[in-house]
């Protein structure tokens, strides 16, 4: 089972969880354009962190508690268009009010936004735990770190191109952040009720 295909499909569930990540990024990104390196890389750890446990909580839940989680699996639409509108709104309202703000003065992306925006992204990568349900505890730990790498690699390259164009875009940065985050959250929420 330690192949080629099993690694291959493991980053590929990557690519797909990370993509709503990458966008969040790229919305830090132009919200905080001058964000320092070591903050760049606390908030792709942070995506890839969810990243990983999602689905290993999904793993787990499939394992002990599936009939419950199928009921839970329902509001995560819900669950992701709340979290990551409200952050979107937040960041829209900040930009209106901040229009003429210096770059040393953006601090968009707290602890707290970042953590919301992680679960927000992340809480879909549950049902990836039915994908991995025939792994065993060990196959499944790895699948999900495969995931993690991923996601982080896919963040990086949505935080740096998003610092690129912030810079550029300066005080419309917040307003298109805020605006894409709304978008994902509505898209979240139609793929859950359609798929």
């Amino acid at each position: 089972m330690w192949n080629f295909t099993f690694f291959f499909n493991s980053a590929l569930l990557g690519v797909g969880l990370a993509m709503d990540a990458f966008s969040v990024s790229l919305a830090n990104g132009l919200n905080e354009p001058c964000m320092k390196k070591s903050k760049t890389l606390g908030v792709a750890g942070t995506f890839s962190l969810f990243q990983f446990a999602m689905p290993m909580i999904g793993f787990l839940c499939v394992s002990t508690l599936a009939q419950h989680f199928a009921i839970f699996q329902k509001f995560i639409p819900w669950i992701a268009l709340f979290l990551l509108c409200f952050i979107g709104a937040k960041m829209l309202i900040e930009g209106i009010k901040n229009k003429d703000c210096a770059c040393e003065e953006k601090q968009v992306v707290t602890l707290g936004a970042l953590i919301v925006q992680g679960i927000a992204t992340s809480i879909d990568a549950l049902s990836v735990g039915f994908t991995i349900a025939n792994y065993d505890l060990l196959h499944a730990f790895v699948s999900c770190l495969v995931i993690a790498v991923v996601t982080f690699a896919i963040c990086l390259g949505g935080l740096f191109l998003g610092k690129k164009f912030g810079t550029k875009l300066s005080n419309k940065a917040s307003l298109l952040g805020g605006a894409i985050l709304i978008f994902i959250g509505i898209e979240i929420f139609i793929k859950g009720l359609i798929g």
